[in-house]
């Protein structure tokens, strides 16, 4: 009786520090709502190139939440899945309930930089770029990885040397120039007409342009390659 006693004793302080001692019935593991967030950071990231690494912040070892059977990780509106996040958790059967998990997710990838300064409104070349190794996750959205993005544009301001290429500092090369003859389709349920047009501005491949037809009236459309303008009915 009295060695039952001292081993009682002895174990029940061990018990009680954090990461020794099992969850309770009927109590969540933080542990494992860690990996649902681990997890998910990895299939939120897993089309971005480079090598992706996550960090999962601890969640309080004394946060007591009701067993979940399958919990589901969400971001928030706007939030994004790389660089600093913070990722919810929520159970909604048999209990309900919410916590948020603060994660730290790394990009290591190569992206194009200007290798020389670039002037504002000139085409970029090949030459005139380079590939730099670094935490993408980091950086502003819409950061150019392929150099095919990048040649031919134009960039909408000049840009030091060793400036991070981002789509949104270039423009995309005209496909329809202004006062240009361009052929106007006109496409809607089961019909398709082309007439002639001349452009009222220029625009690059995707970007809404006006087009001033035989007759004067003037339709905006979605530049193509090609001079070609299509206009949805």
């Amino acid at each position: 009786m009295l060695r039952t006693l001292f081993v009682s004793l002895l174990i029940a302080p061990l018990l009680a520090l954090p990461g020794l001692a099992a969850a309770a019935p009927g109590i969540q593991n933080v542990n494992a709502l860690r990996a649902v967030v681990e997890q998910f950071l990895l299939t939120q990231t897993a089309g971005l190139p480079g090598e992706v690494s996550v960090k999962v912040g601890a969640v309080d070892a004394r946060t007591a939440l009701a067993s979940c059977p399958a919990p589901e990780a969400f971001l928030q509106p706007g939030a994004r899945a790389w660089g600093k996040t913070t990722v919810g958790v929520r159970c909604t059967a048999p209990s309900n309930w919410t916590i948020y998990v603060q994660a730290q997710v790394n990009v290591k990838a190569e992206y194009v930089a200007a290798a020389v300064p670039l002037a504002q409104g000139q085409p970029v070349e090949q030459g005139q770029l380079m590939l730099v190794k670094g935490d993408i996750a980091a950086m502003p959205n819409g950061i150019i990885t392929d150099m095919a993005q990048a040649i031919g544009r134009t960039p909408t301001v000049s840009l030091a040397a060793g400036t991070p290429l981002r789509l949104d500092l270039l423009r995309s090369k005209p496909v329809v120039q202004q006062n240009q003859a361009v052929r106007l389709v006109l496409n809607g349920n089961g019909f398709s007409v082309s007439s002639e047009g001349r452009a009222i501005g220029t625009a690059g491949e995707g970007q809404v342009v006006q087009v001033r037809t035989a007759t004067g009236t003037v339709v905006s459309g979605t530049a193509k390659a090609g001079g070609m303008v299509e206009v949805a009915f």
